[in-house]
């Protein structure tokens, strides 16, 4: 019998971000719902035939999604808050998008209409990846029912085009442990209600033609408590009794079993699969423990990140495996599914083919996965080309000089302590800095970035193709940061950006001005929904030649007497936001990113900035999933942000952002991280997220967000004005900023004037109160 090489998951943005493209078009009312769902059809076709013809023997189906596999779970089992106004049968595709994405009212796609006024679902990160995924809300007298065929669909889909699929299914003591439960009980209480809808899909599966279906139990990769560990056992116990005829692969990853390698191995399904790119010491733990006839799929090939695999390592592991256990009981598989890598790195003709050498993306990752099936079958001469390039590839990174460099190393190396403190505490700055900036109660803001127009991304690509000089170019970008100043002036934003019109994204402009970092044309990975972003990819030693904003913020402030926050992106969120060698640690190379941004800071503050924001959207998900290993993370993430910070005067204020993120866990290190001003995610919570806050009594001044940027929804003052005050219930007034809850790039113009008059109206309809209190 054959090795099976399997994929748990394949890229769903497709090869050019065709989803992407269909689902803005279809929001818009540009195309109707059939062929919204013709695109979605041809790129799972797409997927399933690319990877019958690279030699993938167990393709999944239902891996594909219009915007998230959680809120699809949500959909599947009726768990749909009453505010969504569904009463039963088939969920419509209007009311699944403003589960996603909220709703005014008003038509969309082909003439459906939304429910007015409705809210998205709380969004927040898939475990520590940046991916988001749509939060379930979960109700006491919860009901859960079918509303939806959707994987038997796709598993019929892909049997009419000759394809047999595994079907994918996010398992339920996953799902009810990502939700959220109105009034504070345990999600997991839903059990018993929830699984008689499982068996309703599986039976459906299984009757047909599927043999085999993959649950995906990541939270296995997690602390579990004694509750989790019985719904797990009950929740495998009723499926194996109830289709005993569909075999279960258990898929777990972003990280070891370790302590849950038991039960996970005692659980009743016929195959278990592990990652042993973050959870190698699994492989020895099962060593004998194995029940007789489980198969094994053995996750070795890295689903997150994007270099070329040791084939020779990766071969001296899986052979004695293969010796014990014969290949009828194993598969090769990724660590976790693909859609956290780009498609196909033969699109980037544009890259340094060194570098470009290096790569694998999810069709080179599939690639690797057959040719260590072929030598573990057959022996390496079945994968000579393929080990050969392997051998070759890991020489290049050793050797390649632009990867390390001495006077990066020298200058980390000369750190010090001090170097990582504010020259006086919070207590003694803040006086400093409210006598130079002489703000009002309640100060407005924005996170940084406005909307950019297609103008702006017209020209831009010109310039890059060499159409437009770049003269012209600056040029233009200096008129909309004009623009944008004259207008945050012209409604009364207190403190004011510069609009951030130069910048292609966060995390890519600036690996585009530091050296050790690579980038892709067509390397998109999807974040959320028809959100795509293009992860830098970090491969050597990392410096900054010159200034990267100091121009770009001179010009800003000199249009204007208010201050206008210097905007940056932090260490902890470059190295997050990139695709991170893994030959170096990665606290080193947070280290040696702060330090390129420190001198940044230092050039800032010299060219007269006293208002410095450093973004660190992502430190709470790169945030390890087990409690134990998180001080670690937490420490180095919190030095390397202060290490960029510090080197201010007292009257320079820092600010720094964060995203979709719970803080309970973390508010100590947070709080450590010493910023002046931090702005937070909060309104997709109800301030809910503030209770962290409340408890720890965070010392410095804090800006819940008043308003969900990745809605189109424009909330009225009155609404921003009611978080506020559930706000002051938590904090005190005069520590609170008020501004949206993230940046405004991928929002249009009208509904970013509307919500940010409503916001300033919110602020000073509260300065109002305070002053007659």
């Amino acid at each position: 019998m054959s090795l099976a090489i399997a994929t748990l998951g394949a890229p769903r943005i497709g090869p050019r971000r065709e989803l992407k493209f269909a689902l803005e078009a279809y929001w818009a009312g540009r195309l109707c719902e059939a062929e919204l769902l013709d695109t979605a059809a041809r790129l799972r076709a797409a997927n399933w035939r690319d990877q019958a013809a690279r030699g993938v023997t167990v393709i999944p189906s239902n891996d594909f999604s219009l915007y998230d596999q959680v809120l699809d779970t949500a959909a599947l089992v009726g768990a749909v808050p009453d505010a969504y106004g569904w009463s039963g049968g088939p969920l419509s595709l209007q009311s699944y998008f403003a589960m996603a994405r909220g709703a005014d009212g008003g038509a969309c796609g082909c003439g459906g209409s939304h429910a007015a006024g409705v809210a998205a679902l709380e969004m927040t990160k898939w475990f520590d990846t940046n991916y988001h995924y749509l939060v379930p809300e979960f109700t006491a007298g919860q009901r859960f029912s079918l509303a939806s065929t959707k994987p038997v669909d796709e598993f019929r889909e892909a049997k009419a085009l000759g394809i047999h699929t595994r079907p994918v299914l996010v398992g339920p003591v996953t799902f009810l442990k990502l939700g959220k439960a109105a009034g504070g009980f345990d999600p997991l209480t839903l059990l018993d209600r929830l699984l008689p809808v499982y068996v309703d899909v599986l039976k459906l599966l299984a009757a047909h033609g599927a043999d085999w279906v993959q649950i995906d139990e990541p939270i296995l990769a997690t602390d579990l408590d004694d509750t989790a560990r019985a719904a797990l056992e009950r929740a495998y116990g009723l499926i194996a009794s109830a289709v005993p005829k569909l075999k279960v692969m258990l898929a777990s990853y972003f990280g070891p079993l370790a302590d849950n390698l038991d039960l996970a191995l005692s659980l009743p399904a016929a195959g278990l699969h592990l990652d042993l790119v973050r959870g190698r010491a699994d492989l020895a733990a099962i060593d004998g423990r194995v029940p007789a006839g489980k198969r094994l799929s053995l996750g070795v090939v890295d689903g997150r990140n994007v270099w070329r695999a040791d084939l020779d390592a990766l071969l001296d592991l899986l052979r004695p495996i293969v010796a014990r256990r014969g290949l009828d009981h194993l598969e090769l598989a990724p660590s976790c599914s693909l859609l956290h890598v780009p498609h196909d790195v033969e699109a980037e003709t544009d890259l340094d083919p060194e570098t470009r050498s290096w790569l694998a993306f999810g069709r080179q990752k599939m690639d690797e996965l057959v040719a260590l099936g072929k030598a573990l079958e057959s022996g390496p001469e079945a994968a000579a080309g393929a080990i050969a390039a392997s051998r070759d590839v890991r020489q290049s990174r050793r050797t390649s000089p632009r990867v390390i460099r001495s006077d990066v190393r020298a200058r980390l190396a000369a750190v010090t302590p001090a170097m990582a403190r504010r020259k006086s505490p919070f207590a003694a700055r803040s006086p400093v800095q409210q006598a130079r900036f002489g703000l009002p109660a309640f100060p407005t803001t924005t996170i940084g970035s406005f909307p950019q127009t297609a103008e702006v991304r017209r020209a831009r690509q010109a310039f890059g193709k060499g159409a437009l000089t770049e003269a012209a170019y600056r040029d233009l970008l200096k008129a909309e940061a004009a623009a944008c100043i004259g207008w945050q002036e012209e409604i009364g934003l207190d403190v004011l950006v510069h609009g951030e019109f130069e910048r292609n994204d966060m995390v890519q402009y600036f690996g585009e001005r530091l050296d050790g970092f690579a980038f892709t044309r067509h390397g998109w990975v999807q974040s959320y929904g028809s959100r795509c972003v293009r992860p830098p990819i970090l491969y050597g030693d990392v410096a900054r030649p010159e200034p990267m904003t100091v121009d770009w913020w001179r010009h800003a402030q000199s249009l204007t007497a208010k201050p206008v926050k210097a905007m940056l992106t932090g260490p902890v969120t470059i190295l997050n936001w990139s695709f991170v060698r893994d030959d170096l640690p990665r606290d080193v190379v947070c280290r040696q990113i702060a330090l390129s941004l420190r001198d940044e800071v230092a050039d800032l503050e010299a060219a007269g900035a006293a208002m410095i924001q450093i973004d660190e959207a992502a430190l709470r998900e790169g945030l390890p999933i087990r409690a134990a290993e998180r001080g670690g993370y937490l420490d180095w993430a919190v030095e390397s942000f202060r290490l960029t910070a510090s080197g201010v005067a007292d009257a320079t204020q820092i600010h720094t952002h964060m995203c979709y993120s719970e803080f309970n866990d973390i508010i100590a290190s947070i709080a450590a991280m010493d910023a002046d001003v931090i702005s937070i995610e909060c309104s997709r919570s109800k301030m809910e997220l503030l209770a962290a806050f409340a408890d720890f009594h965070y010392p410095n001044d804090i800006g819940p967000g008043v308003y969900d940027i990745h809605s189109p929804r424009v909330p009225p003052a009155g609404e921003m004005a009611r978080l506020i005050r559930a706000a002051l219930v938590r904090l005190p007034a005069e520590r609170i900023w008020i501004n949206p809850d993230c940046g405004l790039k991928t929002r249009g113009w009208p509904e970013v004037r509307a919500a940010l008059v409503n916001m300033v109206a919110a602020a000073r309809q509260l300065r109002a109160e305070a002053a007659g209190a």
